[in-house]
């Protein structure tokens, strides 16, 4: 295993310089530099140091990667009917969307039909039309989003989704972090 190189990668993946990481661990810029180049080594201590200022720990620098799934089929998916709120459908199209950052979610709504009404929370929801007009309606303002249209908000008023149109409607709809 290169050591060096994988704890550059982690300390880039964090835009940490080598100094902001070296102050982190109480080190020197220089003794972190040698570590990525595999110049020199540091003790069990100190790589610990080093991997606690990268939020790591030696058991997941060490463990072996997951095969975490990345490409996922309609049979991984979960899909929500409800026919009397909604009267339409959700489908989760990362089945474990709620232990990331993101969850992307594909709505289709029936003439009519309307998502639950969710209340302000932190974060980012993002979302494209794909067919259908839909109303986005946050506290009181309607927001028309067409097809080929995408809205994004960082919704600090409840907020629903409605279609108000005589066709059905379908859109993805992606929320950070997962609400849904």
């Amino acid at each position: 295993m290169d050591i060096g190189n994988k704890l550059k990668r982690l300390r880039v993946q964090l835009n940490l310089t080598q100094e902001e990481l070296a102050d982190r661990c109480e080190l020197s810029k220089g003794f972190i530099s040698q570590v990525e180049r595999n110049l020199t080594s540091p003790s069990i201590a100190t790589l610990t140091d080093i991997l606690e200022g990268l939020g790591t720990s030696l058991r997941a620098f060490f463990g072996e990667p997951s095969d975490e799934k990345v490409v996922f089929s309609a049979q991984d998916m979960f899909e929500k009917q409800d026919t009397d709120a909604l009267n339409g459908r959700i489908v989760w199209l990362v089945p474990t969307a709620q232990k990331n950052r993101m969850e992307p979610i594909l709505v289709e709504l029936a003439p009519g039909g309307r998502t639950q009404t969710m209340p302000p929370h932190e974060g980012e929801e993002v979302g494209y039309v794909l067919s259908g007009t839909i109303h986005l309606v946050v506290g009181t303002r309607v927001h028309r989003v067409r097809t080929g249209e995408s809205f994004c908000m960082h919704p600090g008023d409840t907020h629903h989704i409605a279609n108000p149109g005589k066709r059905p409607a379908k859109f993805l709809w992606i929320s950070s972090p997962p609400s849904f």
